[in-house]
């Protein structure tokens, strides 16, 4: 009897000083602060700084270097030159997933084509879908053209990309200081890159699919535009 006493004496007295430091900790850890024009207490414990802690995270993730690689290094400085959209930015992005998907080892310009039709949004991509380039055509061609990856092969997470890929993004960008206009890339620029690429599985992709120059030319006519907007 004597030990089950003691037992549960033992138990008691550790619940109440677990209890007694717990609330010891909560007075420490919470500051009461008493705002200058309405007189109330705010109670900022730990859990209302990790709100304030993940916002603040949130703020840093939403900060994104909006470019893409290049191949021309001898460009003005990066605060002069200008921005990719950011449609273009995740275009690219769903193209590397597209290539992954694939299995392929690179991201060429059939995968950037993928890419443009996965983000679906820009007005690039309407206009792509609108003359029968569509997502699901583009896969299927691209496996005619290219094959089947190895069922054992695993492509890297970030597929680096073909050279007609490379030179695609670069004659966006040089269009773009060509032009003299201000504001971003657009996915127009980078559907017109993939056509400047004759020899490219993306061009040949396009072109089996009844996309020709004359397409070209009005899809450039809104070059400088993402979206169309509407207030209606």
């Amino acid at each position: 009897m004597a030990t089950h006493s003691f037992s549960l004496l033992s138990i008691q007295s550790l619940t109440s000083n677990s209890s007694n430091r717990q609330s010891e900790n909560n007075t420490l850890t919470h500051k009461y602060s008493t705002t200058s024009f309405t007189g109330v207490k705010l109670l900022i414990g730990p859990q209302n700084l990790n709100i304030f802690s993940l916002k603040s995270r949130r703020s840093t993730v939403a900060t994104v270097a909006f470019s893409l690689p290049t191949a021309k290094p001898e460009r003005p400085p990066s605060e002069k030159q200008p921005k990719w959209s950011a449609r273009a930015i995740k275009a690219f992005t769903m193209a590397e997933l597209e290539a992954r998907k694939l299995k392929y080892p690179n991201t060429g310009t059939e995968a950037l084509l993928m890419g443009i039709l996965v983000e679906g949004t820009s007005l690039a991509a309407k206009f792509l879908r609108a003359n029968g380039v569509t997502l699901l055509k583009v896969r299927d061609e691209t496996v005619k053209l290219l094959g089947k990856s190895d069922m054992y092969f695993f492509s890297p997470e970030h597929p680096p990309l073909t050279e007609p890929a490379q030179r695609a993004l670069d004659w966006a960008v040089d269009e773009k200081l060509k032009s003299g206009e201000s504001g971003e890339i657009t996915i127009a620029y980078l559907v017109l890159g993939i056509w400047s690429e004759k020899e490219s599985a993306g061009h040949r992709i396009m072109a089996s699919l009844g996309f020709d120059d004359e397409k070209a030319k009005e899809l450039a006519k809104s070059m400088d535009k993402d979206i169309e907007m509407s207030y209606k």
